[in-house]
């Protein structure tokens, strides 16, 4: 019993909103902590920021350690990938090698744990989650993207190699050079070098553009609109049916039936005639 009523208040306590906002403020003083220690600091600056990085350690354990003892089914905690994450960058920020040959590695791992800050707000997890799911419609537009980028630094490599070497003197360097010129990046610098020789290589480049950034990327944007607007639209399903509220589906059935109902009444079915 006093397991169950331990595991009741630290389940209450994680999913007390102050408390998850005390959470994000110290994920955000984290990363000021990984910032400040690039600067040149005082000898006393350098241990108060070392006091403190050890004082987060401490919260990120604690915070997890809430997590895990809150979870009513402790096998169920480490099923969720934000978790193992978590516990993961916990647990690798706790290995002293601060005064070893991997400082650096320790360092950067607690660079990596501003990322906590996605596992902590429900909303950033969600466009993750929808980033992920649509990998497999937005891998088969990369390809595509991939084959016109190829076929056209094959071309501009054939065409415009004498004019520019450093830019199109092969396959690889005329993929950067495209990369450039569909990011925006002083493309016209490009294209006006080339139409100097070639007056209507104008075709190739607005030709490109236009399958790649406005063709290709908006459909990356969709696709990625799409599969989140579907995953926001299952949270709230799961939501009502955790409230025994009806879903949105469920309300569009019944104004179906409703509309059905109606349209069979003796009423409509005497106007009709």
């Amino acid at each position: 019993m006093k397991n169950n009523s331990l595991q009741r208040r630290l389940a209450a306590i994680r999913s007390y909103k102050p408390f998850e906002l005390f959470i994000v403020g110290i994920i955000i003083g984290s990363a000021l902590l990984v910032g400040a220690k690039t600067y040149e600091l005082s000898p006393l600056m350098t241990k108060l920021v070392g006091y403190l990085d050890y004082m987060v350690t401490l919260i990120f354990v604690t915070e997890i350690t809430i997590r895990f003892l809150g979870e009513e089914n402790k096998k169920n905690f480490f099923k969720d990938g934000w978790n193992v994450f978590d516990t993961l960058i916990v647990a690798i920020s706790l290995i002293p090698i601060d005064n070893t040959d991997m400082a650096l590695v320790a360092r950067l791992i607690r660079v990596f744990r501003v990322l906590r800050m996605i596992s902590t707000i429900a909303e950033l997890r969600m466009l993750i989650n929808s980033i992920f799911k649509a990998m497999p419609q937005l891998g088969y537009v990369v390809l595509m993207m991939f084959i016109i980028f190829y076929i056209y630094a094959a071309m501009g490599s054939m065409l415009f190699d004498k004019i520019n070497p450093v830019l199109w003197g092969d396959v690889s360097i005329s993929m950067l050079t495209l990369f450039r010129v569909m990011t925006f990046e002083d493309w016209t610098d490009v294209m006006y070098e080339t139409m100097a020789v070639y007056p209507l290589s104008w075709t190739y480049y607005m030709s490109f553009i236009f399958f790649t950034a406005f063709a290709f990327l908006n459909m990356l944007i969709g696709i990625i609109v799409n599969v989140m607007d579907g995953e926001n639209q299952r949270v709230l399903n799961e939501e009502a049916l955790e409230a025994n509220e009806p879903t949105i589906s469920d309300i569009y059935l019944k104004l179906e039936a409703l509309e059905a109902r109606l349209d069979n009444t003796p009423e409509k079915s005497r106007q009709m005639k």
